[in-house]
């Protein structure tokens, strides 16, 4: 079968790849659409990010959606011909973390398309792979494959919403809107939140963020007072996603959160320098958020039953042969948020 494969910083390639059958417990999965994401842009702009880098040639992707072509011994629980989200998460379930319920937090994590880890584990953006039966969640008629590769980045976004606690008549701002921003405005509503303020510095993402359903959509590059309206006293919002990874948001932010609220990073930008006496004088509470795990089987549910709507993200959709122009399409947040290949 084909891969798309980064072997280098700018260098993306569609090889020849191995197709392995599926064993005991295991089904192997015709893939029809994975979404690009964050990380996979990293890897094929910059070989990596921090201090992971690609060691050995990668097949890229972890948001993948395709069809059960066959299955090995043991499987009874899903047969051939059923439409399924792959999870890309593979927790051992027997390390201190899995034991303690953090599956997410696994020491022996075995993550789809990651360089974490070597030999690196191979992504998903091939035309066929074999995973554990229970990473493939079958989803809803109604539902289509493409949506259905949104359920892992959606899924991270439902565990940013669980961190943070309850939304239902929250005042919630959202700094940074690419593909987890916007979707963190989808949990936001499904959570019940009063006002969504979501900000940016281009005008295409919160062009989508309104159609989302974000109460106000600022652009705070070409508007450094927008913010002042939530400033009063010392300050309004109850909940703070900080989506972009950028240090001057989230410091900006700081300043309209109300005491006592909180603020869920998911943005990874690296080390950030923050002004401690203003965490401590308004008794914010903050939070990490890293990856997520029953909220993956929550998300295929949730757009199952028309509860989430994912459809406004696709922007683009193209095929996996012409993987290279479709992520330098990814790359360009003036024309795009969420590109999908197809296989």
């Amino acid at each position: 079968m084909r891969a798309v494969v980064i072997h280098a910083p700018k260098d993306l390639r569609i090889d020849s790849y191995p197709d392995a059958e599926p064993g005991p417990g295991e089904v192997r999965v015709k893939i029809a659409n994975g979404g690009i994401c964050g990380s996979d842009l990293h890897y094929y702009q910059h070989g990596g990010f921090g201090v992971v880098r690609i060691q050995q040639p990668m097949a890229l992707g972890h948001e993948i959606a395709g069809v059960v072509a066959s299955v090995g011994d043991g499987v009874t629980s899903i047969k051939p011909g059923t439409r399924v989200a792959v999870n890309p998460s593979k927790p051992c379930g027997q390390c201190l973390h899995c034991q303690e319920g953090m599956r997410n937090q696994c020491l022996d994590m075995r993550f789809l398309g990651s360089a974490m880890r070597f030999p690196h584990v191979q992504g998903g953006f091939r035309e066929f792979i074999t995973v554990d039966a229970t990473q493939a969640v079958p989803i809803a008629d109604k539902l289509s494959l493409a949506e259905a590769a949104v359920a892992e980045p959606l899924a991270v976004c439902l565990h940013a919403g669980k961190q943070a606690g309850p939304l239902l008549g929250k005042r919630v701002l959202i700094t940074g809107c690419g593909p987890i921003g916007a979707l963190m405005i989808l949990v936001a509503r499904f959570g019940g939140a009063a006002e969504i303020v979501v900000t940016d510095v281009a005008d295409a993402p919160l062009g989508v963020a309104k159609k989302l359903g974000a109460t106000h959509a600022i652009n705070v590059a070409t508007n450094a007072t927008a913010l002042d309206p939530w400033r009063a006293g010392k300050g309004v919002f109850d909940t703070l996603f900080e989506a972009s990874g950028n240090q001057a948001a989230l410091r900006t932010a700081l300043d309209v959160l109300r005491p006592g609220a909180t603020l869920v990073q998911l943005g990874l930008g690296g080390e950030m320098t923050l002004p401690i006496n203003s965490i401590v004088a308004k008794e914010l509470q903050l939070r990490g958020t890293f990856r997520f795990d029953p909220e993956f089987e929550l998300a295929v549910r949730l757009m199952g039953e028309g509860l989430i709507d994912v459809k406004p993200l696709i922007t683009a959709t193209m095929p996996f042969e012409n993987a290279v122009a479709a992520f330098e399409l990814a790359s360009d947040r003036a024309q795009s948020m969420k590109v999908q290949l197809t296989f």
